[in-house]
């Protein structure tokens, strides 16, 4: 059979009938005989300490296997936040170079935070696709706009636009993991199964990617495939099934305190840290486990059990792919990359939170609001994180956490695991690493130079540098000579060992008065690992060196100008987001309308109006509904009645039912809500413009409804309820033509900006 390059010249011969012509195929491009396959599982806010293989006592033999049979990295790092990360993995380009300087949701209107990367910043998926490679994406996505998350929006930066052939997993920055708002391909879908059934996101993500491989080796054997993996684990929120949780029952009574000092322990004797690291002070904000209460030692403990099952379970269908690959004979020939995206998050506050839609509603749980949940933690009905002791403790023996520039925010493990490339089994590397060299460091691993021009687009070149030539030689040197860092207007940059760093306080805007007081730090980080060193008095030419350099830096890869906002950052509009409208018309059944696209409500005069026919026997169900249990409201039908359910933040139901059974044929079926306050108001409900019922909301949801995408549906209430009165999706089952919402002003017309103050990241 002769063949063609496809896209190339047709070298077969045309005559005027087919006897007399010679056929010839356009030959789509395919990979090397024996090119390795590629996994990068990426986890989420997990410490530089929290996996086995990096001093832990979490149980992750799955993962510990990896780094026995390959490379662990000691001086890894990332952006210290997680679209960022993502971004810099995929594309080999800093962050700000390809726009996502910030979480997708922080967007704004400048080339290093516009959050839209380039065509010509390449995705390794799109360099590879183009090399004969199968391409899979599983898991978290979160490079795509916010406001482009829902199901009409553009698709231009959904996964199979680009280079991935399958998508399965979830869009934002966290999702349930029992209930999670899941895409396949570009739609979405209901989980295959029900919490209730026992569904859990990592085990369904799991069996997929084996499905993907099962689907790839049915009609291409030999086909390279390249998977990225990325778990939502170990991100809030916590949960898994009990039999996980309670194998570490007592296991952190002793507190983070002496948990940290045994990890650093074990990492001194396995080498995991150089020898000379100091380990570094607790800092002030984080309070001795010895000075708390038994009541907060108890939950404090509890909430690490959790993280720790989570953990563990997470390493388990981690394990389930490892071991499918190795049944099939390939694992040995795949090049496998784990890592985690940015360090622990402490975003669970000083106390952890059973309800992390608390936190930015301004809403901080107590510890005696927390032991009331204590059997439930970690359960379908929490949405938890751990304590900041935890957080700071997972990242030893380094300062600080996630979103902050000292090495507890941006220093990560990284396991690489390729038995066929690499000779080495168990070692460790000291190489200075950064995750922009990650797209680099494959391509060279599997033969292949960046592409000059990818789909008819010209490249810039890559930003990264290859670290494979450590691969076979622990004392190689680093061919990284400098990486800038900034993360919401702290700074850093690394040069031949050395470090600046200065930490920019979040919420504020930055000013030149500002910029000229602050005062910069200087770390030889070199010889001291954890920064325990401060040596800017001792050094000030050379803190001057890499404070100039850094400026340089910025110039050069679009980080300026410095926004340290994060209220105003949240609620700038976006494009494609929806502009603002007095009346909104819903159609029955279409996809959920997530927080940048939903239809503001809060702290705002409405009416949602449902033009119904119901049936004479009756009908039940739900007409408009935003939230689940955790935040949220719905209007529906049940047992005869209207029902209007404000879910407070989970913390109290206010609840109006109409005082008659409702009539039966064509009728419209409103509530009313009349703002009387900040954050209340007065509702009532009517039945063809007639008062049926009405009640006062004395607290309202002031800020954020949902935090892992239960968003606003007409006609049904997706994932989990916004009450237990029902059974989500509880569908309307008469005759449901439209639902019209009919807004008022909100107090100052930047109302986007008053939903999101105070939300943290995702």
């Amino acid at each position: 059979m002769k063949t063609y390059p496809e896209g190339g010249r047709f070298n077969g011969r045309i005559e005027r009938t087919a006897g007399q012509s010679e056929p010839a195929w356009p030959q789509p491009p395919k990979a090397r005989p024996g090119a390795p396959n590629v996994i990068v599982f990426l986890l989420d806010d997990v410490g530089f300490a929290q996996l086995g293989c990096y001093g832990s006592d979490i149980r992750t033999p799955h993962m510990d296997r990896l780094a026995a049979g390959g490379l662990r990295f000691r001086d890894f790092h990332t952006t210290a936040i997680c679209s960022p990360t993502r971004a810099c993995l995929l594309t080999g380009r800093n962050h700000h170079s390809n726009g996502v300087g910030i979480i997708q949701e922080m967007a704004t209107g400048y080339p290093g935070y516009n959050g839209m990367i380039p065509k010509e910043n390449g995705f390794l998926s799109e360099m590879l696709l183009a090399q004969g490679y199968a391409t899979f994406a599983i898991g978290k996505w979160h490079l795509t706009l916010a406001a482009e998350y829902a199901s009409g929006a553009s698709k231009a930066r959904w996964p199979l636009s680009r280079g991935f052939e399958r998508f399965y997993g979830f869009l934002g920055g966290k999702t349930n993991q029992w209930s999670p708002t899941l895409v396949h391909d570009s739609h979405y879908i209901d989980p295959p199964r029900s919490w209730k059934e026992g569904y859990h996101l990592n085990a369904d993500l799991a069996d997929q990617a084996m499905r993907y491989i099962t689907d790839l080796r049915t009609v291409a054997p030999d086909k390279p495939f390249f998977m990225y993996y990325c778990l939502g684990a170990g991100h809030a929120p916590h949960q898994c099934e009990p039999e996980w949780i309670e194998r570490y029952r007592g296991r952190f009574d002793a507190g983070w305190d002496a948990w940290r000092e045994a990890v650093f322990a074990r990492q001194l004797e396995m080498g995991i840290v150089p020898p000379n690291t100091v380990l570094s002070e607790r800092p002030p904000w984080v309070r001795a486990w010895n000075g708390l209460s038994a009541d907060e030692r108890r939950l404090y403990a509890r909430q690490m059990e959790v993280f720790a099952g989570f953990m563990e379970q997470t390493d388990h269908h981690i394990g389930r792919v490892i071991t499918d690959l190795e049944r099939r004979g390939e694992l040995d020939n795949t090049l496998i990359l784990l890592a985690s995206d940015n360090g622990a998050s402490a975003e669970g506050g000083e106390h952890g939170s059973f309800n992390e839609c608390q936190f930015p509603n301004r809403v901080e749980p107590t510890v005696a609001d927390n032991l009331k949940h204590l059997d439930e933690w970690g359960s379908v009905k929490s949405f938890a994180n751990y304590a900041w002791g935890w957080a700071w403790a997972g990242n030893t023996p380094l300062r600080r956490w996630k979103r902050y520039l000292h090495q507890g925010g941006m220093s990560d493990p990284l396991i690489v695991h390729w038995p066929r490339g690499i000779a080495a089994r168990g070692e460790v590397r000291s190489q200075y690493v950064h995750v922009v060299d990650v797209t680099p460091t494959i391509l060279e691993a599997l033969g292949l130079q960046p592409p000059a021009v990818l789909n008819h687009v010209p490249q810039r070149p890559l930003e990264g540098v290859s670290f494979a030539h450590t691969f076979a030689d622990a004392q190689a040197p680093t061919h990284k000579r400098v990486q800038y860092y900034e993360m919401i207007a702290s700074r850093a940059i690394w040069a031949d060992g050395w470090k600046a760093v200065v930490e920019q306080p979040q919420g504020e805007m930055l000013t030149d008065e500002m910029l000229s007081r602050q005062k910069w730090e200087l770390y030889h980080v070199a010889e001291d690992f954890s920064e325990t060193r401060d040596l800017a008095a001792e050094h000030p030419d050379k803190l001057a060196r890499l404070v100039e350099q850094w400026w340089a830096e910025a110039g050069k890869y679009n980080v300026l100008p410095l926004d340290s906002r994060m209220q105003l950052r949240m609620g700038e509009r976006k494009p494609g987001s929806r502009a603002p409208a007095r009346r909104h018309v819903f159609e029955p059944g279409g996809a959920p309308q997530f927080e940048y696209t939903a239809v503001n409500l809060k702290n705002r005069s409405h009416t949602i109006t449902a033009d119904v026919r119901i049936p004479p026997e009756g009908a039940q169900g739900v007409l408009f509904a935003h939230g689940s249990w955790f935040s949220g409201y719905s209007l529906y039908v049940k047992g005869d009645r209207l029902v209007y359910v404000h879910n407070y933040l989970g913390l109290q139901e206010y609840r109006i039912t109409s005082a008659g059974p409702l009539p039966r044929g064509d009728c419209t079926l409103a509530f009313v809500f009349t703002r009387t306050g900040e954050h209340r108001g007065h509702g009532r409900l009517l039945v063809d413009g007639r008062e049926v019922g009405a009640g006062e909301l004395p607290r309202t949801i002031p800020a954020v409804i949902e935090t892992s995408g239960e968003g606003q549906c007409c006609g049904y209430d997706s994932g989990l309820p916004v009450t237990e009165d029902y059974d989500a999706p509880f569908r309307f089952t008469g005759l449901l033509r439209q639902v019209v919402v009919e807004v008022e002003p909100g107090p100052g017309e930047d109302f986007e900006a008053q939903v999101r103050a105070a939300f943290t990241d995702h």
